[in-house]
């Protein structure tokens, strides 16, 4: 998977953390929408949102910054770039979400019907990876 960050022209602190949809689609889960959700580290944020400064959102306390197609948040539910990259994948130039970290991420979320269908799909490769 190769996501081309380089119209943002921002060279990052660590690599950005890709999370939600693109992340399902990683794992071969489904297709993404139209957006790319990413958890960068707080240094990354504060940067992003200075260069980027009436394209800054809040939501619930969560902030991020919205780039063209890309949403580049600092936390998801308060979670950190820190809390998300244990065992996190490494592709160039980003990482993407651990399978255990996205469920949990997913679960968090599950009132809405999408991330309830998102965690049976989950669930469902787990148990494909662990029984075959």
């Amino acid at each position: 998977m190769k996501i081309d960050l380089s119209d943002l022209d921002f060279d990052y602190y660590q690599p950005p953390l890709l999370v939600g949809g693109k992340a399902m689609e990683f794992f071969e889960l489904r297709p993404a929408g139209d957006d790319i959700d990413f958890v960068v580290a707080e240094p990354d944020y504060q940067c992003l949102a200075e260069k980027y400064p009436g394209q800054t959102v809040e939501v619930y306390g969560d902030l991020g910054v919205n780039v063209q197609a890309f949403e580049l948040w600092k936390s998801i539910l308060l979670f950190t770039y820190e809390d998300l990259s244990i065992g996190a994948y490494e592709l160039e130039g980003i990482k993407v979400i651990s399978l255990e970290k996205l469920l949990f991420l997913k679960t968090l979320a599950i009132r809405e019907l999408k991330y309830e269908r998102d965690v049976h799909l989950i669930v469902e490769k787990i148990h494909r990876n662990q029984y075959g």
